[in-house]
């Protein structure tokens, strides 16, 4: 299967294990070449200490330069084939004023971007790519650039790959929700005994969808033989994600409910039909 290259295209360190970690490790594991494009350093990340992007004393590059090592170790867990940073400076979330640094990613052209990455997508030709919807997923600036630009770095390929992008089923977001809504409240009570009370956070000006109907759901990869793999991967960000509800959930527990990778197929150049259990389906 040396011929086989899966491509995916995120926009910030630990992004690679969050919603492909499993797929990555288990197309390693059938010999499938894999690439990883990470578009910003994540400088708005949590400090070491934990200090948020509005601290004064949080040190963008200081932030970036502990992420580059965690990815690192992640992309081993992983077995990731290659590794492209395309050195984006990090956008922060919308209306944050780093949004505006002329260095950050969402700052840049999107046609300038996409050259950059239509450049390693020649390099590695590969058939399947992956990155986010048109929300970023979740709304983050980055996310969308990241979008905006594999759509438009894949417009200069002279062939046509199949394009996914990830995906949560509505039936399990309702899960997920309730979890995190339940670790809120539990937050909230822990505070509240402390003497703590933390101001309701304000709406959100829009709602972002990030379920997607199970019926439109045309990739479920079953991942549950590489969990260990991802759980690892994830817990390698540690000065990201050590407080996640993914690492909250304990090993065990992790490789019970996220068993399972999802995606929506967007390009078909192989003709393939209904929801398939192979993100090469198509090619092998």
């Amino acid at each position: 299967m040396d011929h086989l290259t899966f491509l995916a295209v995120h926009a910030h360190p630990d992004d690679e294990a969050s919603s492909t970690g499993g797929l990555y490790r288990l197309l390693a594991n059938q010999g499938v070449r894999t690439v990883l494009v990470c578009c910003t350093n994540g400088e708005c990340g949590d400090a070491p200490d934990g200090a948020k992007p509005d601290a004064d004393h949080h040190d963008g590059d200081e932030v970036a330069a502990v992420r580059a090592i965690e990815l690192d170790n992640a992309v081993e867990v992983l077995g990731i084939s290659r590794l492209v940073r395309l050195g984006y400076r990090d956008s922060g979330m919308k209306g944050w004023p780093q949004n505006s640094d002329p260095e950050s990613f969402w700052a840049t052209p999107a046609s300038v971007a996409a050259e950059k990455l239509a450049a390693v997508l020649r390099e590695e030709r590969p058939q399947v790519i992956m990155t986010y919807n048109e929300y970023g997923f979740y709304g983050h600036p980055d996310h969308i650039q990241a979008h905006l630009i594999t759509l438009a770095a894949i417009k200069l390929l002279d062939y046509e790959p199949t394009l996914y992008f990830n995906a949560i089923p509505d039936s399990v977001m309702v899960r997920f929700r309730e979890r995190w809504e339940q670790e809120d409240r539990e937050q909230r009570a822990a505070d509240a005994a402390k003497g703590l009370v933390r101001e309701p956070e304000a709406a959100n000006e829009e709602e972002i969808p990030m379920g997607t109907p199970d019926a439109d759901i045309s990739a479920a990869i079953d991942i549950s033989d590489v969990a260990d793999a991802k759980f690892d991967a994830l817990a390698a960000h540690q000065s990201q994600i050590a407080d996640s509800f993914w690492m909250k959930m304990g090993r065990e527990q992790f490789k019970k409910v996220m068993g399972t990778e999802w995606f929506i197929r967007i390009t078909n150049p192989k003709n393939v039909e209904g929801c398939v259990d192979d993100i090469f389906a198509g090619y092998r």
